[in-house]
């Protein structure tokens, strides 16, 4: 990760996290004036309430006296006696006289119907409201309260500078605090950016580690794909520049008239030779490609391993003879569910295998068995064997252990890396045990066939 992403990188979630904060403290309090409203209105309409139920109980408002009417302390508030016909009796703030009736009103209305109504009406300014409160007297007469207070707009108005200077302290906060979160944050990721292959200085939080070793794998794996590439590139380019170079040099000399005609024959032969061994290599690398390229599951049916077995020994026969190398089959007929083609090439590769890096007069058994729900192909022979060193790495492409042995029996190199991933493809196991100059014994083991189609 360069400075400069970095630096980019924090700015951003810096501003995201700032933009979040500003966005949640004005909805906060944009939602805290409204409910503190709410709260504000309730308790205004209780206190209304509370007043006008003193006053019932005095009897005050239920003669006719207008002096007692006037005596009554209103603390700021405004009264209005009501007559059951809706005419206005009183009226501490306005003159009665020139009062329209008031039977229409909502909450006078209310009242003459369920003992008590309320209303808030706004101004014409809007920045202020007056609440109603009528309560139906012993004489059937309504008494109302009035009071005039401030609306939810011009309650947010007057809070605006308290909360405009909150909110500026919150995002001087939020920038401290997200600074120090995003450098916490992102130090793990530039550590790993810069240390890749050693996770030792990576210092981390315990709910990043799985991200850092899942980054940390998956970087083995490209740095593993791209090595196995680059030699897998290097590797090819060498096995096919040997025969050609060979069939140019050979033919060469026959077209220059440099070769005598008792070396054209033996010429053509390492023509004929290496241009085999070119077709069998380019073969076995395109068959590799597709194995590696195709994610599709290979067409699966019911395979007697048995048969396959036995026909790649006859089809194996002649070529074990020239090496003399004794080639036999046991077993019985095992089925299991699996791709029959690649069946055919797992056991042809590995019986060819066994008869090339064989001793002279030495033997090569392929067997078939079975035990329990397990189907097992052993091809066991008496060659040269395998040091425990390259076990490992002997499925590998091109890898080989006597490199001079294999140019000598014409051996590819990729036989077994694609044995390894038929094998992958289904679903079998793979087990092998070698001594040097006892031989090597793979066995391949199945799921039997059930019958069910697995």
């Amino acid at each position: 990760m360069g400075k400069n992403s970095d630096t980019r990188l924090k700015k951003v979630i810096n501003l995201e996290f700032i933009t979040l904060t500003l966005v949640a403290i004005a909805v906060t309090m944009v939602l805290s004036t409204f409910i503190f409203y709410e709260v504000y209105k309730a308790e205004i309409i209780r206190d209304l309430k509370g007043y006008a139920e003193v006053l019932k109980n005095t009897g005050d408002f239920d003669g006719d006296d207008t002096s007692v009417y006037a005596s009554v302390d209103t603390d700021d508030l405004r009264l209005t006696l009501v007559a059951p016909d809706g005419s206005v009796i009183y009226d501490n703030q306005a003159d009665e006289t020139s009062m329209q009736n008031h039977f229409d009103r909502p909450e006078i209305a209310e009242a003459f119907e369920k003992g008590d109504g309320q209303v808030i009406r706004k101004s014409a300014t809007l920045n202020k409201s007056t609440y109603y409160y009528a309560i139906l007297l012993k004489s059937g007469r309504v008494l109302r309260i009035a009071r005039e207070s401030n609306n939810v707009i011009s309650m947010f108005l007057a809070a605006m500078p308290v909360m405009l200077l909150v909110m500026a302290l919150l995002v001087v906060v939020t920038i401290i605090v997200t600074h120090y979160l995003t450098r916490n944050i992102l130090k793990p990721i530039e550590q790993m950016a810069n240390r890749l292959d050693d996770d030792t200085h990576i210092v981390a939080y315990r709910e990043m580690r799985p991200f850092i070793d899942m980054i940390q794998k998956q970087h083995a794996d490209i740095v593993k794909s791209s090595q196995m590439r680059q030699e897998f590139t290097a590797n090819v380019s060498h096995e096919l520049k040997t025969p050609l170079t060979s069939i140019s040099g050979y033919s060469e000399l026959i077209e220059t008239g440099m070769a005598t005609e008792a070396d054209v024959h033996h010429f053509a032969t390492e023509i004929h030779k290496n241009s085999n061994r070119l077709l069998t290599l380019i073969n076995d690398i395109i068959r590799l490609s597709e194995l590696d390229v195709s994610e599709d599951t290979p067409a699966m049916e019911k395979v007697d391993l048995a048969v396959i077995a036995r026909t790649a020994t006859d089809m194996l026969a002649i070529n074990a003879e020239k090496n003399n190398v004794t080639l036999s089959y046991s077993g019985s007929h095992e089925y299991i569910y699996a791709n029959k083609m690649m069946m055919e090439e797992l056991v042809y590769n590995l019986t060819d295998n066994a008869i090339r890096y064989n001793n002279k007069n030495g033997s090569v058994d392929v067997a078939v068995n079975s035990d329990g729900d397990k189907v097992t192909l052993r091809v066991k022979d008496t060659g040269i064997g395998i040091p425990a060193e390259h076990q490992e790495r002997i499925f590998e492409r091109f890898y080989r252990v006597d490199k001079s042995r294999s140019k000598s029996t014409g051996g590819t190199g990729l036989g077994l890396a694609i044995v390894k991933h038929i094998v992958a493809r289904n679903n079998a196991h793979l087990d092998m045990v070698s001594e040097p100059g006892k031989g090597t014994d793979i066995s391949v083991t199945f799921d039997k066939y059930r019958g069910d189609g697995e």
